[in-house]
């Protein structure tokens, strides 16, 4: 009796080997790639951590120096503001300022050029990174139209400004240069025409030469 029960135990054993050998086995992965996903996870949460630990990006403040540049009002994308506009002093044609929405503390930092009536500035809302592009025409009375587009050129809105003072407008170019001399030779000089002796009546003189 303890013999066939012996019997029947190896059995058994036998059996739970054999579906154990049978079972499908995960796939084998190389020890380098699962610490490479590992050193991942672990760099992409360091990130994600750092980012959420950096202060946020501080409002910019009106600069008083730009106070007393030619201010403009009018609209952008529908939207109210009112941009101080002025001359660079160290550049020609720059230009550079700063705008603000109506109703806003914070300001918008700008600079370019201004080349003849074409106005081409780009604006900076933390004073590093460039955040939009404006490209604009100036009209006769002063006034300031065209297109303000993101940094990759999407979203464009119309902007139109206007002086806040009639007149008072940011200069068009200060370098004011001499003609360059002319490489053409000079014409000769036209011939003197000839001229009656003095007291001369009807072409002859009355001078007395002699007796």
């Amino acid at each position: 009796m303890m013999q066939r029960n012996t019997a029947v135990i190896g059995l058994l054993t036998m059996t739970v080997l054999l579906a154990a050998c049978n079972s499908p086995m995960p796939p084998d992965r190389p020890a380098a790639a699962t610490a490479a996903e590992k050193s991942d996870d672990v760099i992409g949460a360091n990130n994600a951590i750092a980012t959420l630990a950096l202060p946020p990006a501080k409002p910019l403040a009106p600069n008083p120096e730009y106070a007393r540049f030619p201010r403009y009002v009018g609209t952008v994308g529908g939207k109210e503001i009112e941009m101080r506009l002025g001359a660079k002093t160290d550049e020609a044609s720059g230009v550079h300022g700063e705008y603000r929405f109506a109703g806003s503390p914070s300001v918008i930092l700008v600079a370019g050029d201004r080349d003849g009536d074409t106005l081409e500035i780009e604006e900076s809302n933390d004073g590093t990174h460039i955040t939009g592009n404006w490209v604009g025409k100036f009209a006769s009375d002063g006034s300031v139209s065209g297109e303000r587009m993101n940094a990759d050129d999407s979203n464009s809105q119309p902007f139109e400004l206007r002086p806040a003072v009639a007149g008072v407008t940011v200069p068009a170019n200060r370098d004011a240069r001499p003609a360059a001399p002319s490489l053409e030779p000079a014409p000769p000089a036209a011939p003197a025409a000839p001229t009656a002796p003095r007291n001369a009546v009807g072409g002859t003189s009355n001078v007395i030469i002699g007796e």
